[in-house]
């Protein structure tokens, strides 16, 4: 999914620097930035005229560079070899002496009485928008790209263990969600992944963290998290309290969440596997890192409600779609809406299975290679349900990145972060029963009753509201490592701490001395901000929420499909343009009316099921 924190990004194994501007590679993935080696520094005066003409050539250089950068980070995660590596460490190299010069001048002219504020702002996106700074002194940027693009790389030739044979990433997180797995298999599968992926790279992390955070300080930032919660258009204190604001609104859903979904693994697997309170162990939620839950939904399916009528997975698999067919019915779904089709050479371009003869980066991903419309997804599509959604979720991503493509360079990036994986995921709530009649994946007839409701809701919030403490705790954690509240040797220790106080998960074995079990998943070697994807759960509702409203739709939130709606494409298309050209809170009140981001949609699009899992949980100890 999903992961661009301005406009440059690059892929998995190359920097993850994210600076604020400079939209290239991967937008669900690894997010970088962009820069240039010369910093016009002392060019231009420290005067409002002398900004803005500073400002105009960063976006020039920018623009420039970030064209070639894009395809080197492209080629890097398609093949990953050695001299694709190396190719993206000395542009990863470069893109951090840009980014860092930058921003440095961006600061000095901050402090010019005067300025235009369209070039305050943009001094401030060149600021605090670099997702890894490197210090000034030489070699820094040269070794904290080439830590980076190790550990991109690692991530992706990254190997598990099943029934003792070796298993790649792609197929090691499909077999996690396999319920034909024996708690032995699911807990050797995790181990194993966490143990050979995460665990080699813990020094490499600990050297990275230090020398960005030597970066940070020399922008004037505490830590490289302060940095990373500068970017909200508020303070980095307030940023860090609207999220937790915004989770306690949706905690107590969470909760009622986790309280079933345990007593129902307690009756399936027994007292010995899976305790009637306490934590969840964490290999038994179907998933690798147990931030979605909704494979293992057969095992929780309610009497009489559970089988919904149908199976989305099974229906793309009856109709034998490709994964071409697949990314072309999300296609449809915006061209409904109005936007014009895909152009050709995203058919052509784009990474849609995984090849067989070489590694590549699996992970889900979306790019606009040239800023314009060389726009490209990189997936590893397999014919199932998860993967019809996660492409939904992407093309998201390059609708949007599209439809900003007039805006200056700077700008052409979401209004937040949490908003690019927002657009994809408003989408793909969409994709109800009344939407596959409509495309002719079920017929009249196949559409579940009202009284399959709790059913559904259940299965989506196996997915969407078991994801948010996750979605949460990933940058929280590394925030306590960037201050240095957690030391290195804690990393782990704090690791499976905060997943205990947040999601109520524990590890299935003993860790020993030596784990990064936060190594395993992809975004932390990868660099990429979290809190976006949080912030993305609970605006897909907002959005979505507010598309329903606009296309008139009556009855139950949860059964609304906007598909076919061109004044909500119309509504829509109208936030999309705007990039990140005015303060998120404008954007979204350009679409939903709203200038806060709350889980009051998410609270009631969930709102029957929040009643009968309260009903189910009568006299089971809630929480953990």
């Amino acid at each position: 999914m999903n992961f661009a924190k301005f406009a440059l990004k690059a892929s998995a194994a190359a920097l993850a620097v994210s600076l604020s501007a400079v939209s290239v590679p991967a937008l669900a993935d690894a997010h970088v930035e962009a820069g240039t080696t010369d910093t016009a520094a002392t060019e231009f005066p420290m005067t409002p005229e002398g900004a803005a003409e500073f400002i105009a050539s960063v976006e020039a250089q920018f623009a420039d560079f970030s064209k070639t950068y894009a395809h080197v980070s492209w080629l890097q995660a398609t093949n990953i070899n050695h001299d694709s590596n190396t190719l993206a460490s000395e542009y990863g190299a470069e893109l951090t002496l840009m980014s860092v010069g930058f921003a440095t001048e961006a600061a000095k002219y901050a402090e010019v009485v005067g300025l235009n504020p369209e070039v305050e702002r943009k001094l401030g996106m060149l600021r605090y928008g670099i997702g890894l700074p490197a210090p000034a002194r030489d070699g820094a940027a040269e070794e904290l790209s080439q830590i980076a693009t190790d550990l991109g790389a690692q991530y992706g030739q990254g190997r598990g263990t099943l029934n003792g044979a070796e298993i790649n990433g792609s197929d090691i997180e499909a077999e996690m969600g396999n319920l034909e797995r024996t708690p032995e298999e699911l807990a050797e599968m995790w181990a194993s992944w966490h143990d050979n992926v995460g665990a080699p790279m813990r020094e490499d992390y600990t050297r990275m963290v230090t020398i960005a955070n030597e970066g940070a300080g020399e922008l004037g930032f505490d830590d490289l998290g302060t940095m990373w919660r500068s970017g909200y258009d508020m303070s980095p204190e307030e940023f860090a309290a609207e999220t937790e604001r915004m989770w306690q609104e949706v905690r107590p859903l969470y909760v009622a969440l986790h309280t079933y979904v345990r007593r129902k693994l307690n009756e399936h697997h027994g007292d010995d596997v899976q305790p009637a309170t306490g934590p969840i162990r964490a290999d038994l939620l179907g998933n690798m890192w147990a931030q979605e839950w909704g494979n293992i939904y057969p095992l929780v399916a309610p009497e009489g409600a559970g089988d919904i009528g149908y199976d989305l997975t099974d229906l793309i698999q009856e109709r034998d779609l490709d994964a071409i067919e697949m990314t072309r019915i999300g296609e449809q779904f915006f061209s409904s809406l109005g936007f014009e089709p895909l152009p050709g050479t995203f058919w052509e371009r784009s990474q849609f299975v995984k090849p067989a003869d070489r590694e590549v980066v699996c992970h889900a991903s979306a790019w606009n290679v040239d800023n314009i419309d060389d726009l490209r997804i990189k997936m590893c599509i397999k014919p199932n349900a998860d993967d019809f959604i996660t492409i939904h979720h992407e093309l998201g991503h390059n609708y949007y990145q599209r439809a900003y493509n007039m805006q200056d360079f700077l700008h052409l990036t979401g209004a937040n972060d949490g908003f690019h994986e927002a657009i994809g995921d408003t989408i793909a709530l969409s994709i109800t029963p009344e939407y596959l009649v409509q495309i002719g994946m079920l017929t009249p007839e196949q559409v579940p009753d009202a009284d399959k409701d709790i059913g559904l809701l259940l299965r989506q919030a196996m997915d969407k509201v078991a994801f948010l403490p996750f979605g949460l705790l990933i940058d929280r954690y590394r925030w306590s490592l960037f201050d240095g509240s957690v030391a290195p040797e804690d990393y782990n220790t704090a690791w499976t701490d905060i997943r205990t106080e947040y999601q109520g998960i524990v590890p299935p074995v003993e860790r020993p001395d030596g784990a990064f079990d936060p190594g395993a998943k992809y975004h932390v070697p990868g660099n990429v901000s979290y809190t976006r994807y949080f912030l993305a759960r609970l605006l897909q509702f907002q959005f979505y929420k507010a598309a329903c409203d606009q296309a008139g739709w009556e009855g139950p939130l949860h059964r609304c499909s906007f598909y076919g709606s061109e004044e909500v494409g119309q509504n829509l298309n109208a936030m999309l343009e705007l990039g990140a050209s005015v303060p998120w809170p404008d954007a979204l009140e350009a679409f939903t009316g709203e200038r806060q981001m709350n889980g009051t949609a998410m609270v009631e699009y969930f709102a029957p099921l929040m009643a009968w899992l309260e009903e189910q949980n009568e006299g089971q100890e809630a929480g953990w």
